[in-house]
């Protein structure tokens, strides 16, 4: 009987879509010919034949998995089962308790506030001295027209404003609704990202389970600020990313295909007149024509029909209108989609694979995104642009400012937002102020110092008796396991990439290092904060399943390596779920004593 589910299993290749038969069925058909051959052996008097059992392969876990996905209604039903599963433990410690603390938390106190009147005035106003403490005695309305001055772009505080407009701002849950359901979309989000890259619902399964359970992606979606609201646009963009990259490999190898069959040269189609398997192009020959004839066109087509692509950018544009540092996502996966093409050009017989790649589709690709992606962000400044009481709104207005020359044809609005854009840049490049939880780049690999968003020692109470001292604390760390385990993940694809290269490490590389290595640029630069790194936690992640699938083998391996290696990988996930349980208290604001908060703190910068 044939296997339909081996690209399920949980360390099956990513694409893998070779069926091989189940284990009964070969045990069965063994013995059968052995009786055969030995009843025919024993009849002509040859006691010399042995039967020789095949070794067995796979593990428990594959016999149960056969069972559970047998046909594709079980393997649909128990993909919908492991998603739902996965995300109602997202959604219990995301939205449960979310309406505590009942006061605004660390930086909650500017991007809750500026929501407000972003909603309300269509620019961020000004607030009294007291607000916070309004704000807790339910009173949201003490701000004034006044504009503020503020470095970042609107979009991530209007997503923040839609739950305080669905849920009333004078109810805590409200401040953060949006932001903690946009942290469970993330969850199920990186499903589906693991699931197209590994080709395996359990991996996919485990690796949504460690962001769903992991203490920054909780921490930043129960707090409303928006580094949690960028990560899930840029996972967003990079899942479309994907889904245009098998677009665009497909569109490639049919026009190709079809102007082989047709125009291509003769020797590259058989007797039967269809194209002979495309042979792929030397890498040198993108600067020289080869000296013999090739069985591909020179450049090959230009795509114009990317709809994912545009939604990526339009996506990008999305992150990049939450914070800047979207922009970089935004220019490494176009980057990479160019790099996509041309290694497909390669592969299909192109002459001057790269050159049509960068040259050719490159400004194609250009005129896909970027107007697009310009466009979104501009919209996203539409209440700033579409009043005149915004901080700068009206600079280019004032005597001396409008531009001349060249770009004096630029609305007057938009050369006040270039203007505000110019001077938040200046902020930020030249942010100097010193904060106890400041984090160099250098160290966010290590975890050596998380952001404690805050912490509060009170007198003991019925819910935590027996102690001197109790603490509330909320702290955007890790879980240490998952963190560290990313980091030596992210190292080991790194590796293989040379070793053993494969597509999805590019992948996953371009994802990290699109967020983390722009950083080493701003070494210099003083408010810099660990829970910045939250925006590529993702990629750690799907970086630490790769490593999960080449530890537990394939179907096919000896059943005692197999075993193992699948029971490895159950240890190491129960491992990471202990080690959540004991930093929930921290993650999540409850009231513990002081010695269990002391339990927390692995190393000194944890505290």
């Amino acid at each position: 009987m044939a296997r339909v589910t081996d690209a399920t299993n949980v360390s099956s290749a990513a694409g893998r879509d070779d069926d091989s038969a189940g284990d009964e069925a070969p045990a069965t058909a063994t013995a059968t010919a052995v009786d055969e051959r030995s009843d025919g052996a024993a009849r002509a008097g040859d006691e010399s034949l042995v039967a020789t059992p095949a070794p067995r392969t796979g593990s428990w876990f594959d016999d149960t998995w056969r069972r559970m996905t047998a046909t594709p209604r079980l393997l649909r039903r128990t993909e919908w089962i492991m998603l739902g599963a996965v995300t109602l433990l997202a959604a219990l410690l995301r939205l449960v308790g979310l309406s505590h603390p009942g006061s605004l938390v660390f930086d909650e106190t500017f991007y809750v506030k500026d929501a407000w009147t972003l909603v309300n005035l269509g620019y961020e106003g000004t607030w009294p001295e007291n607000a916070n403490d309004s704000w807790a005695a339910g009173d949201p309305n003490t701000y004034s027209s006044d504009a503020s001055y503020v470095v970042h772009p609107p979009f991530g505080k209007l997503v923040i404003g839609l739950g305080l407009l669905l849920f009333g701002a004078e109810n805590p849950f409200a401040w953060r609704a949006s932001v903690a359901i946009i942290g469970v979309a993330a969850v199920v989000l990186l499903w589906f990202v693991a699931r197209k890259l590994l080709g395996s619902p359990v991996l996919a399964t485990i690796g949504a389970g460690m962001l769903a359970i992991d203490g920054h992606a909780i921490v930043m979606s129960r707090v409303a600020i928006l580094d949690g609201i960028l990560m899930f646009f840029v996972l967003l963009g990079a899942y479309f990313v994907l889904l245009d990259r098998d677009d665009q490999r497909g569109q490639l190898q049919g026009r190709i295909l079809a102007w082989r069959r047709t125009d291509g040269p003769p020797e590259g189609r058989g007797p039967d007149g269809l194209p002979l398997a495309p042979v792929p192009t030397p890498f040198w020959s993108t600067a020289r024509a080869p000296t013999w004839p090739t069985l591909g066109p020179d450049w090959g087509p230009v795509l114009w029909a990317r709809p994912w692509l545009l939604a990526a950018a339009v996506t990008f544009a999305l992150a990049s209108s939450v914070k800047w540092s979207g922009l970089y996502f935004l220019a490494a996966f176009c980057l990479y989609t160019i790099a996509v093409d041309a290694l497909e050009r390669r592969r299909q017989g192109v002459t001057f694979w790269l050159s049509a790649a960068v040259l050719k589709q490159g400004p194609a690709s250009f005129v896909i995104t970027i107007p697009a992606a310009l466009a979104v962000y501009i919209a996203s400044w539409s209440g700033w642009l579409a009043t005149t009481g915004g901080f700068y709104r009206t600079w280019a207005e004032e005597a001396g400012h409008a531009w001349t020359g060249l770009l004096s044809w630029v609305p007057l609005p938009l050369q006040s937002l270039w203007h505000y854009s110019v001077e938040a840049y200046r902020f930020h490049t030249g942010l100097g102020a010193d904060h106890p939880y400041q984090s160099s780049p250098l160290e966010w690999p290590f975890l050596i110092r998380p952001t404690a968003f805050s912490y509060t020692y009170s007198d003991p109470s019925p819910s935590c008796s027996g102690v001197e001292t109790c603490v509330e604390a909320i702290t955007s760390i890790s879980n240490p396991l998952i963190w560290w385990s990313g980091t030596v993940a992210i190292l080991f694809i790194a590796i293989m990439s040379f070793l053993q290269p494969r597509w999805q490490y590019g992948f996953v590389l371009v994802g990290f290092a699109a967020g983390y290595l722009p950083w080493m640029a701003y070494l210099q630069r003083q408010a810099v904060f660990h829970f910045y790194a939250i925006v590529y936690l993702p990629f750690m992640i799907l970086a630490v399943l790769f490593v999960f699938q080449t530890i537990a083998g394939t179907p096919d391996s000896p059943r005692r390596l197999r075993t193992a290696g699948v029971a490895a990988i159950g240890g190491v996930v129960v491992l990471f779920a202990l080690v959540s349980a004991l930093f929930l208290p921290v993650w999540t604001g409850m009231l513990i004593p002081d010695w269990y908060w002391s339990l927390t703190h692995w190393l000194p910068g944890w505290k």
